[in-house]
Formats: C-alpha cells, sequence, structure tokens
C-alpha cells in the first residue's frame, strides 16, 4: 500500500521506524523464552555455523561476480546481503509453531543472533569498500557494548533467579506494569543501541533479565497487545518498500533470484551444521528456517546503493528479492517439513 502501490503510506521512514519496534518487542519476548545455559551450550554451532556460512555465501557471489566482470566491492556487498536471515518472520514462524525448544529452533534462534553481531562488522567492511576510513570512537563503543552484553549474559546465567527491585510492590497496578515492562525491554534496547550496538540485540538480552528474574510473567500479558501491533507495522513497512512496477516489469528475472537464493541457502545452511554433527534431516529443516533473506540485508543494500557500491537498478532488484523471499519461505519451509516426514514414512524401519 506504499507509495508504489495505493499511495496510502509515503512516509516510509516513520514507518520502518515503528516496524523497528516491533523487531526490538519480538527480540524481548524470544529473550523471555530462551535458556541462557542453553544458548550457551550452543555457541559453537551458533558462531561457527554462522562465520562458514556467510564465508561460504560471500565465496560463491565473488565466484559469479568475476564470471559476471563485477568489482569485488559489489560481489563481497551482495554475499552479505544474502547471507542474512530475517529475525522477524524466523522468530515469529518459531513461536507461531511452538518450535522454539526444538533442536531446529534452538540452532536458528543462535545463528540469528549471530547474524545479528555480524552486521556490525560488515557494515564496516562496506563502508571501508566505499572509501569510509575507520572510525576509532565507534569501534571503541562497540567493543564495551559487546563486552557489557556478554557480561549481564554471564550473569544471568550464573543467577538462576532473583528480584527486580520493586516488583512485587507493583503486582496489582496494570498500566505500572506495562510502564515497567516497556522500560525494561526499551532500556536494555537503547543502551545497546548508543553503543554501536543492534537495538533488537539489547532487547534480547533485556528478555533474559526478565525471564531470570521472579515475579515477572505478567509482562507477556501486560504487552501482548503492542508487539502485535507493532509487527504488523514492521511488515507493513518492508511491504511499503517494494516497487510494484519494477517487480512487474522484472519478475522473471526476480522469481529466479528468489528461488536460487533460498535454495542455496538452505543447502549451505544444511551442509554447514551437517558437519558440524547434526543430524542431516533436523541440519535440511534448519536451512530451510533460514532461507529467506533479512531485514538487515535492506539496511546493508541501502549503504552500498549510497557509497556507489551497486547501481539503482541493482538495489530495486535487492529490494525486490529480499522483500519476495520473505513471502514465500514459509510455503518452502511447510515443503521441506513435508518431504522429510514423508521421507521418513517411506525410509525402511
Amino acid at each position: 500500500m506504499g507509495p508504489a502501490a495505493f499511495g496510502l503510506i509515503n512516509d516510509t521512514v516513520v514507518l520502518s521506524r515503528l516496524g523497528a519496534i516491533g523487531v526490538v518487542l519480538l527480540m524481548f519476548f524470544v529473550g523471555m523464552e530462551v535458556s541462557p545455559g542453553k544458548l550457551i551450550k550452543n555457541w559453537k554451532v551458533a558462531v561457527l555455523g554462522t562465520i562458514i556460512q556467510i564465508a561460504v555465501n560471500v565465496g560463491l557471489m565473488i565466484a559469479f561476480g568475476t564470471f559476471q566482470e563485477w568489482p569485488l566491492s559489489r560481489s563481497i556487498l551482495l554475499g552479505f546481503v544474502i547471507s542474512l536471515s530475517s529475525t522477524a518472520v524466523v522468530l515469529k514462524l518459531l513461536e507461531d509453531w511452538k518450535i522454539s525448544e526444538t533442536q531446529s529452533g534452538r540452532d536458528a534462534l543462535g545463528i540469528l543472533i549471530v547474524q545479528d553481531i555480524a552486521v556490525i562488522p560488515m557494515l564496516i567492511i562496506i563502508g571501508l569498500l566505499g572509501g569510509t576510513q575507520l572510525d576509532g570512537t565507534t569501534l571503541m563503543k562497540q567493543g564495551i557494548g559487546a563486552t557489557i552484553l556478554l557480561g549481564v549474559v554471564a550473569w544471568v546465567s550464573l543467577n538462576k533467579s532473583f528480584n527486580i527491585p520493586f516488583f512485587s510492590r507493583f503486582k496489582g497496578d496494570k498500566e505500572f506494569q506495562v510502564l515497567i515492562a516497556m522500560l525494561i525491554c526499551l532500556g536494555f534496547s537503547v543502551i545497546s543501541g548508543l553503543l554501536e550496538l543492534s537495538t533488537a540485540l539489547g532487547a534480547f538480552i533485556g528478555g533474559m533479565v526478565v525471564r531470570a528474574a521472579r515475579d515477572t510473567r505478567w509482562i507477556d500479558h501486560s504487552l501482548h497487545g503492542f508487539r502485535v501491533i507493532f509487527i504488523a507495522l514492521f511488515f507493513a513497512s518492508v511491504g511499503a518498500l517494494l516497487d510494484i512496477q519494477f517487480l512487474t516489469g522484472n519478475w522473471p528475472q526476480i522469481m529466479l533470484l528468489v528461488g536460487l537464493v533460498i535454495v542455496v541457502n538452505t543447502f549451505v545452511n544444511a551442509a554447514v551444521l551437517t558437519s558440524l554433527g547434526r543430524d542431516w534431516k533436523e541440519s535440511l529443516y534448519t536451512g530451510a528456517i533460514l532461507s529467506q533473506i533479512g531485514e538487515f540485508s535492506f539496511v546493508l543494500a541501502a549503504v552500498g546503493y549510497q557509497m556507489g557500491i551497486v547501481a539503482e537498478f541493482a538495489y530495486q532488484m535487492a529490494i525486490a528479492v529480499i522483500v519476495v523471499s520473505l513471502l514465500v519461505s514459509p510455503a518452502w519451509i511447510y515443503s521441506v517439513e513435508l518431504f522429510l516426514k514423508i521421507f521418513k514414512t517411506r525410509a525402511p524401519g
């Protein structure tokens, strides 16, 4: 319904910021459901899996770019773009399908968190490719922020249960409960953002803190309505970015690229997870869950466009491929799940 369709929404910047709040709230609620111990136990698969997957995707894009005679900077940028999965889409699916605590759900969650962190060095590399000088102050902030957040995770893991001061005093005050819940969620997000890290990552850590605290189970009920509204705004902001005329004028190329990206991401992630010791069926399902291109890829593509690494056509193509991949990924995940069920039924024994 955005500028390229019926023009009902023209201020896409404001809509995008409201949608970002939805991602923050979603990460906060996911943090409330995640066990810090299980997350730390799974760090090797999450970290190594993400690093290998990004390296393979970038390598594939460099090989393709060499054949197309692209500049190295463009190949690296597009490799980064297709490497990131959608935190908002995947977490919503994990929550709706109640698979967050399965092996695939935990692997997907861990990889998504590491991908969110990986956006920071990606932006630095893109800046260097575009001729921007390193900012020592920003790097120092990010280092301090990463240390603080890791410290909070370690503290929460060691302190299985604790009280947040004054919470029990306001158990019966619904209005104050909503205010406190928003302060916890957005407070951690603001701190993370001020330290040049992902605001969604800060919200996730805030959710982990709330999970470990006692007398805070009411937060889920108090903030549920806010989350639904802002997540809807996030998806609206994604739709508003799409140029309908560009989509209809270039749909064969767009659909081909979407198909290639989803298949490549599925099998690259599956191969990486299998090499790290996961069962191949679980790996394939996790690969399908992570097959789409994520919302942070919009940011990378926009930065690359502003720096002249990609031209207008390539930027619009990237936006279209990202949006369509988000739309078709649930159907692709279901198809892979159905295939695995049929394979299991027909397998001997």
